[in-house]
């Protein structure tokens, strides 16, 4: 039986990858995306908190582990704990817990080498956030000719819905 985390701390990176500072608003899309997709290219800390025995594997990638505790009850404490690998991947808890699984998570040596895709849907997304008005992801845009005025308005929406306007979704999908 495969068990999940109930709950997952993930601290923020201490910064982003910096594939092109041409564009500014790099880090905000790498945020989105590393949200969106269960790798990290950065490195930072995750910690799962995961009830129940069975099958436990990270869903954050590439994880390394650096502690694993189990809660005791009879001393009211974390107590250090050693997980044997599971021949599924990940590991097995062997007993209910709670546990608490802390890893460091994304980046490596050496450097993470990023997909070709997962670097276009940056790009996109990127390029999405650092639009100007009467470009995609414009909130408005207003024309004048003459007499002849156009007025246009995009819903305030338009960031949430960045990720599947730019098309950084779709090439994302293998990665989730």
């Amino acid at each position: 039986m495969y068990v999940v985390a109930d709950h997952i701390d993930e601290a923020s990176p201490a910064e982003y990858l910096n594939t092109s500072p041409a564009l500014p608003m790099g880090d905000l899309a790498w945020q989105r995306i590393e949200g969106w997709i269960r790798y990290r290219y950065t490195p930072r800390t995750v910690i799962w908190f995961v009830n129940g025995s069975g099958y436990f594997e990270p869903n954050r990638l590439p994880y390394s582990i650096t502690a694993t505790e189990v809660w005791s009850n009879r001393a009211k404490e974390w107590e250090s704990a050693t997980l044997d690998p599971s021949p599924r991947g990940g590991f097995y808890l062997p007993c209910t817990g709670p546990w608490r699984i802390t890893a460091t998570v994304g980046g490596g040596s050496p450097a993470p080498v990023v997909p070709p895709l997962v670097l276009e849907a940056w790009k996109r997304l990127a390029t999405y956030f650092a639009a100007a008005p009467g470009t995609p992801g414009a909130t408005s845009e207003s024309i004048s000719a003459g007499s002849i005025s156009i007025a246009t308005r995009r819903s305030e929406s338009w960031v949430s819905q960045a990720m599947v306007n730019s098309g950084a979704a779709d090439l994302l999908r293998t990665f989730r």
